[in-house]
């Protein structure tokens, strides 16, 4: 039976004294596995499972929300469909269930292409790939996106990576956001203000623990050092992992479920979602990125194991 995510490409890469492994998908050209030396620096699921609460996956033409799943574009009302129909919610894109075509592969690397076509709530044409690559250093995932229509696109480009270092049980990580604004949320988890973090729970800038926390929210003010964001998490043993990701990344979810259905999950998991906007781009233009035709855009992030 072929696997729900469609393909799996597997990289590899010996480098520095360790040995970097990632198993990357067909549909949503998700990550489903990256390990140092064999221990799991990301959450793992089955080849026989889909991508549980968004394990991995890209996020494309917008991450997170769009309330009631309408915007307005040219004054008309946009309706998208409601992927979230709990919340009544667009969520996470279009193409989080799409397979992706392989147009590269060596053995340390693959670029995954997937075309968005006008539809329902999106009237424009974009080209996407994400080209996912191992390098000495760790993860290295490239994002384009090409406006193939006639007319300004608006674009948005997020991932849904968790993070975790093998053999520690998550709850007991420490996680650091260096951001500055909490995006304050109504109960269906739309963005209805903003705070400064200062004094509050969601202040993450001197590290927290994993297990403390119960959190579904966008964070903003995100503090870049030479061009980049760095969200880290670390053991007590000393090993850490960081998520990286360049100046287009100005937001970040963290979200800190206790139901994720992987087999390595324990009583909390970690997802540290870089974002080049906040939830509700599409109605508040905040973050979104407006593509003339044949324009393209390409940014990047990654991930950074330490200590292993």
């Amino acid at each position: 039976m072929r696997a729900p995510t469609g393909d799996q490409y597997e990289l590899s890469l010996s480098a520095g004294g360790r040995d970097l492994t990632a198993t990357i998908t067909q549909v949503a050209a998700g990550i489903r596995g990256l390990r140092v030396d064999g221990v799991d620096i990301t959450e793992p699921f089955p080849v026989d499972a889909t991508p549980p609460s968004g394990c991995g996956i890209v996020l494309v033409p917008w991450p997170n929300r769009v309330k009631d799943g309408v915007w307005e574009h040219d004054g008309q009302a946009r309706r998208l469909a409601l992927t979230e129909p709990a919340r009544g919610n667009a969520i996470h894109g279009l193409l989080r269930f799409r397979p992706y075509v392989a147009t590269a592969q060596d053995a340390t690397s693959v670029t995954l292409h997937a075309d968005v076509f006008p539809e329902l709530g999106y009237p424009f044409q974009l080209a996407t790939s994400v080209h996912y690559e191992l390098t000495p250093e760790g993860l290295e995932v490239t994002h384009t996106i090409t406006n193939a229509g006639a007319t300004p696109a608006p674009v948005a480009i997020g991932a849904h990576p968790y993070l975790k270092v093998g053999g520690v049980p998550t709850g007991e990580l420490t996680v650091t956001v260096d951001a500055a604004t909490h995006l304050d949320v109504d109960d269906r988890l739309n963005v209805v203000g903003q705070s400064a973090v200062d004094g509050t729970r969601f202040d993450l800038r001197t590290g927290r623990r994993v297990a403390e926390l119960d959190l579904d929210d966008g964070f903003a003010d995100v503090t870049m050092r030479d061009g980049r964001a760095a969200h880290v998490v670390s053991a007590p043993d000393g090993r850490s992992v960081t998520l990286w990701a360049d100046e287009n990344f100005g937001y970040v979810q963290v979200f800190t479920p206790r139901n994720l259905a992987t087999p390595t999950a324990s009583d909390v998991a970690l997802a540290v979602e870089p974002m080049t906007a906040p939830a509700n781009a599409l109605n508040t233009g905040r973050g979104l990125h407006w593509l003339a035709p044949d324009e393209s855009w390409s940014p990047q992030w990654g991930i950074r194991p330490a200590g292993f």
